[in-house]
């Protein structure tokens, strides 16, 4: 089969940062499915991944988290799908990757893929839908059904990938959504999407807010960096719950959240299957409520630019895209 992937960790302008590659196609065993893949779509831990750094793999290594396709064939234990269904999912970053023409998943984090979307619409979802929805429902404990209304949530890079779907569930969970962006294009795309405020994180947040009349928020999400801790602190409601997805290589100072009683929260989409925790199956189930939310024509893709084919090349530029962190949206590459 046809894969993209790579021995050298090189920069993204290097032409041999991704190589197309001819490799085994894969057979599936238990839990498993086997997936022909149609649409993969291009996240930051991609670019994560792959950053230079001194090292070389003996076999290439094919990486990717986020793909539409169907189901091709399934391992004996699998009970959700079977053949010819067509499914939606991030994978598994202990694994190898979606980059490749068919592709191994656990049926427990596998979502049936919306069919009002095209392939390359519904690859764009996978990794952020489970991560913005995990950080609201799972990790802050905000009602999915609308039971906290009315409360607000700061979402600190709202218009990348995850933002751009995390405003859409907050707003289905009835929140005030404060979303933050820095540039023309990326303020529209909030609004768009559904925030009710927009403010600019390259600003004073703030004294952004403040003047909105809000004095604390309810919530907030950190979708970018820890460059807004301290701001994060100071606008967060004593009792309320800050949840990030960065690393944590920038001071956290604690005292202003001992003093709120606030909690922090760390969200890490892979965390359920890298460790096969026992409810790894919820991924399977958020997904199919996202797909029958997406159906209803009350989600929409956060797709925003479309590559074909699924190579070497186009790889290299989705990376480059998304490296320059100004991305809006998702970038998709389709078919091989």
């Amino acid at each position: 089969m046809k894969a993209v992937g790579f021995t050298h960790y090189l920069p993204v302008e290097d032409a041999k940062a991704f190589l197309d590659l001819e490799v085994d196609k894969p057979a599936p065993k238990g839990h498993d499915i086997l997936v022909a893949v149609k649409a993969v779509a291009i996240n930051p831990v991609d670019t994560k991944v792959r950053a230079p750094k001194d090292k070389v793999e003996d076999q290439a290594r094919i990486i990717g988290y986020d793909a539409s396709g169907v189901v091709e064939a399934v391992g004996s234990e699998v009970t959700l799908f079977k053949p010819g269904d067509e499914v939606y999912y991030a994978g598994d970053i202990t694994r190898s990757g979606t980059n490749a023409e068919f592709h191994l998943v656990d049926e427990r984090i596998v979502g049936r893929r919306p069919a009002s979307l095209s392939h390359a619409e519904a690859a764009a979802l996978p990794l952020t839908t489970i991560t913005a929805y995990e950080a609201f429902f799972d990790r802050l404990g905000i009602d999915r059904d609308g039971a906290d209304g009315g409360q607000s949530i700061l979402i600190i890079g709202a218009g990348g990938g995850v933002g751009s779907i995390g405003i859409q569930l907050a707003k289905q969970a009835g929140l005030k959504v404060i979303a933050t962006a820095s540039r023309p294009e990326t303020s529209a795309w909030v609004q768009e999407l559904g925030a009710d405020h927009v403010v600019n994180h390259r600003a004073d947040m703030v004294a952004q807010i403040r003047a909105l009349g809000i004095q604390h928020v309810d919530h907030i999400a950190i979708f970018n960096d820890m460059r807004h801790w301290e701001t994060a602190v100071e606008l967060i409601r004593p009792q309320g719950g800050i949840v990030s997805i960065d690393d944590t290589d920038l001071p956290m100072p604690m005292g202003g959240m001992k003093m709120k009683a606030a909690s922090l929260h760390w969200e890490f989409m892979f965390a359920r299957s890298m460790h096969q925790t026992h409810d790894m199956v919820e991924q399977h189930k958020l997904l199919t409520y996202v797909a029958d939310q997406i159906d209803a024509g009350k989600i929409k893709t956060t797709v925003s630019k479309r590559m074909s084919p699924i190579n070497a090349t186009n790889m290299r530029e989705a990376h480059r895209l998304v490296e320059t962190g100004q991305a809006k949206g998702k970038i998709v590459l389709e078919g091989f």
